[in-house]
């Protein structure tokens, strides 16, 4: 089953094939609605996207349920997943999903969350098993008509992941996604909403690959997170997608009372990412941090950063950018902290390093920080740098290839955000590095 183009009978039939009940479908309606009235974002990288040839749907397992055993998935695929290290990262997390295509083709959670009546399945189930849970919370934080491509999602999602972790519950386990485009013109418009309720925390982490096409693919994706009051929620994501696919997405989380949000947010390959995590720091005490990297090279553009909007009184972020920029990349550093009358006693500290490893590359910081009252404050500063000539001295004359010393300096460069990352994802990182240098 393949659905190209778009239109408002494209849409209906996506939702036939889903067997969604009205009010779905009216929110997909909506979405288009928005998406054809909306112009393309007036800032950041071109997109050069022709949307009547994109893929909008596609399910190579349109036969199958939702499975939780890989022998009842088609071969070719699972050999697929498997040589990309699914199968075998699934050990080290609490669960695992995993989206080919438009559909999440399997899911598995062990036995001890299940007790904890923790829920983790693919959107559509949650829509169709906890229609009341989902509705409450749905669309509320990221509406379809925030940017032309939210709208897009609004009308064609498929896939992504539903998250609900009751009152009083600690995940001592992370649970995992795992987002894979396979196809040319392919376009994956995955929905994650998160809920951990009161008192209660999770780690969440996300994998995202793509084969290299001439075509275009889009990935154009809308997460939504709530951070109940006294609870946690980290979200890492390590994108390592082809050098055709226009990664467009939109990040954001409500955090109530002395409630914490943590965006782990690696961006590498892609031809064009915009990404800004957000954090609305709703709740008195809350806090968000963002920690992210950014490494482009011949013909990538990377235009990423942060969000911070402070309501709540005595409300913290931080912000850690890192840039990376080779064979003529982009990089840029786009943020906003805007911290509000009524969060008085509030500060924010933003910091954005860039690395530029030649002549040709770019890099570049667009800072926008606000603050409305007199008892908060904004800390800011940045770095642009190239590759510190006596260092690399010092370590070519002990011996190591220039190459590899490049090598040693940026993974250095990174180090804080590597240690933010699961072990099994800080080790795929260094190996994704130092291919893209």
């Amino acid at each position: 089953m393949e659905i190209v183009g778009l239109s408002e009978e494209k849409i209906k039939e996506i939702s036939k094939i889903k067997g969604e009940d009205d009010w779905v479908l009216n929110y997909r309606l909506k979405g288009y609605n928005s998406f054809i009235n909306q112009s393309m974002p007036d800032f950041g990288p071109e997109i050069k996207l022709n949307f009547d040839d994109v893929i909008y749907y596609k399910n190579n397992e349109r036969d199958k349920k939702l499975e939780n055993n890989w022998n009842n998935i088609l071969k070719p695929v699972v050999d697929e997943l498997d040589s990309v290290g699914v199968l075998e990262s699934e050990k080290h997390f609490g669960g695992m999903g995993v989206q080919y295509e438009s559909e999440v083709i399997y899911h598995n959670m062990i036995k001890e969350l299940e007790e904890k009546n923790v829920i983790f399945t693919s959107i559509e189930v949650a829509i169709k098993k906890y229609p009341d849970l989902v509705k409450k919370y749905f669309g509320k934080i990221v509406s379809y008509t925030e940017n032309k491509f939210a709208a897009l999602n609004a009308s064609v999602f498929s896939g992504g992941s539903f998250i609900y972790v009751p009152k009083n519950t600690v995940l001592d386990r992370p649970l995992q996604s795992y987002f894979r485009i396979n196809s040319k013109n392919m376009g994956q418009f995955e929905r994650t909403l998160i809920i951990v309720d009161d008192n209660s925390s999770l780690h969440y982490v996300e994998g995202c690959t793509a084969p290299s096409y001439s075509e275009s693919s889009l990935h154009a994706a809308i997460v939504e997170i709530y951070v109940g009051k006294n609870s946690k929620c980290r979200y890492s994501t390590v994108q390592n997608w082809a050098t055709n696919v226009y990664n467009l997405v939109t990040k954001r989380a409500l955090v109530d009372e002395s409630g914490v949000m943590e965006w782990i947010d690696g961006n590498i390959g892609s031809k064009v990412t915009m990404k800004y995590p957000c954090c609305i720091l709703k709740g008195d005490n809350s806090s968000g941090t963002c920690i992210t990297i950014s490494v482009a090279k011949k013909n990538q553009e990377q235009d990423s950063g942060a969000r911070m909007i402070h309501i709540g009184k005595n409300t913290k972020s931080n912000i850690v950018s890192k840039s990376i920029a080779s064979n003529g990349g982009n990089a840029t550093y786009r943020g906003k902290v805007d911290i509000k009358k009524s969060a008085t006693n509030s500060e924010s500290m933003v910091k954005c390093d860039s690395l530029i490893l030649d002549d040709e590359s770019m890099s570049d910081t667009i800072p926008v920080n606000i603050v409305g009252n007199f008892s908060s404050n904004i800390e800011h500063e940045a770095t642009v740098s190239k590759i510190n000539d006596d260092v690399l001295f010092y370590l070519m004359s002990r011996g190591i290839p220039e190459e590899r010393a490049t090598e040693l300096i940026v993974l250095g460069f990174i180090d804080k955000f590597k240690n933010e990352l699961p072990m099994e994802y800080a080790v795929e990182l260094n190996q994704l590095i130092k291919r893209n240098l």
